[in-house]
């Protein structure tokens, strides 16, 4: 069953008694995105959802969270990552290079988010730089990644690593022609 990004924003930001322009001006977007996110017009990026997100103050693991996860679960199989992402790319653009944020575990309970990220050639954490209260770093397993952090950009291959304090806008960008695999941890959970 695909996840229902519209009715799930719907749903939250009801239950938070906001109007969508109460949302939007709360997440410093316009009132027309979070309508067309509603009806499933608009497949978000991460970085506009994830602001969508603070006007409520919810992660995006929060908002897919579907079921409740065992409470102190230690070891977990590829298939018990709580995708975070993939469900995003499937409203209307077609086109569009998909990425994928795997969580592994509550990242609330133990404070730190390890993901297991990919992304698609072209695909683009989306042209608004990222920014929050974190630090973050990963390795690259396979493929390469261009990685900007303020203004400093390098293209990472397989091997290398990266490690920053995320308050400096960053984003993470696939322009190679292989898919790219990351495994990247965050420290206070972002998403």
């Amino acid at each position: 069953m695909d996840f229902d990004v519209g009715a799930r924003l719907k749903e939250i930001r009801i239950a938070a008694g906001l109007s969508q322009r109460e949302l939007a001006s709360r997440a410093g977007v316009t009132h027309g995105l979070i309508s067309m996110i509603e009806q499933n017009k608009n497949s978000p990026s991460v970085a506009s959802l994830r602001k969508i997100l603070g006007g409520v103050s919810m992660t995006m693991a929060d908002f897919f969270q579907e079921d409740a996860k065992e409470r102190h679960k230690v070891f977990f199989c590829p298939d018990e990552l709580l995708d975070l992402t993939s469900k995003l790319g499937s409203i209307s653009n077609k086109k569009k290079k998909r990425m994928t944020l795997r969580q592994v575990g509550n990242a609330r309970e133990h404070g730190l988010q390890i993901l297991h990220e990919r992304y698609e050639p072209g695909a683009d954490t989306g042209p608004t730089m990222l920014e929050h209260n974190s630090h973050e770093g990963g390795i690259v397993l396979s493929g390469a990644l261009e990685v900007t952090v303020g203004d400093q950009v390098q293209v990472l291959k397989s091997g290398d690593s990266y490690l920053f304090d995320s308050r400096i806008p960053h984003r993470f960008r696939n322009t190679g022609t292989e898919v790219c695999e990351v495994v990247s941890a965050c420290t206070p959970p972002y998403l």
